[in-house]
């Protein structure tokens, strides 16, 4: 196939705590060295929703018990998260690659990701992270801890924080240099650490930027020729659970457009992918997003499984 992929990897196929991602990253692996045994170079990019929201808690916790333990501000967390799961990743890839004899190194940039101070999802909390609670749990949460939550997708409540667009990679230089020399590059873990820039300074903001917007734009960062957006199902539905779903093989811009307009993808769910999707095959000619399972991630990149989104004239 010989081509760059960026792969846009949900947090939650990695777990909800250490233990169940060490055994996790071991199945992620293959299906990346997979791709990388057909030729293609890959770029990792992954969420981080389960995994900050564990850190916050943790910290938050410990400090409600101890004073003398500060809490940890949000784009921190996001920092940590991405060293934690960039350890594991590495670790597994690098596994998977000696079995395979494929001599590539795996490196992970801690990145953040410049928004828009006056980006209008900062009056707007929409972003899930963290665990689910029920809706007892969750209006208990909202009066002692102000959080904001919203139900997900008929999985249960969680919290919502700001979830800007991200404008500009800050490391994406090295990010180019590393993808180029023939490395295996984990960035913009968990959407990146939002930042926004006053004069030379960088300062963190308590928001998490969705991972396939971070993906998208990690993708022309690296010019990459296929986004491939893993989730937990095989392929895009309309009336997703519903007795009359339907699966959908290819999506054309148009069509995804007026799926949109019509109120078919939720939100929080598939719907920033199938944006994140229309921006990429815009952003250039002959790209392409494939929407599809982990597990599948190979057979989606020959055509034999998955959504593949392409621009209407494809």
């Amino acid at each position: 196939m010989n081509s760059r992929i960026v792969i846009a990897l949900g947090g939650n196929a990695l777990g909800n705590n250490p233990k169940e991602q060490l055994l996790a990253v071991k199945n992620t692996a293959k299906p990346i060295a997979d791709l990388i045994m057909k030729g293609n170079e890959v770029v990792i990019c992954h969420g981080n929703g389960p995994q900050v929201g564990m850190i916050n808690l943790a910290i938050e916790k410990a400090s409600k018990c101890d004073p003398d333990i500060s809490g940890m501000p949000f784009p921190e967390c996001g920092a940590m998260s991405q060293g934690y799961i960039g350890y594991h990743l590495q670790n597994a890839l690098k596994e998977e690659f000696l079995k395979r004899n494929i001599k590539k190194s795996v490196v992970t940039v801690i990145t953040q990701v410049i928004v828009d101070k006056n980006d209008k999802a900062f009056r707007n909390p929409s972003k899930p992270v963290g665990f689910f609670y029920t809706k007892e749990e969750s209006s208990i949460l909202e009066k002692e801890r102000g959080y904001a939550m919203i139900e997900d997708a008929g999985r249960g409540y969680r919290r919502v924080i700001p979830s800007p667009t991200p404008v500009t990679i800050v490391e994406e230089d090295i990010i180019k240099i590393l993808v180029d020399t023939g490395n295996v590059v984990i960035a913009a873990g968990g959407g990146g650490i939002p930042v926004i820039q006053e004069g030379h300074s960088l300062i963190g903001i308590p928001a998490v930027i969705d991972k396939d917007f971070a993906g998208e734009k990690l993708a022309e960062v690296v010019d990459s020729d296929y986004l491939i957006i893993l989730t937990a199902v095989e392929k895009v539905a309309l009336n997703y659970g519903k007795k009359n779903e339907k699966l959908l093989d290819t999506l054309t811009v148009e069509e995804a457009k007026q799926y949109i307009k019509d109120g078919y993808f939720a939100k929080g769910s598939m719907l920033p992918k199938i944006e994140a999707a229309i921006k990429f095959v815009q952003s250039k000619d002959g790209r392409k997003t494939v929407i599809t399972s982990l597990e599948k991630a190979t057979e989606g990149m020959e055509g034999k499984t998955g959504t593949l989104i392409v621009n209407d004239k494809f």
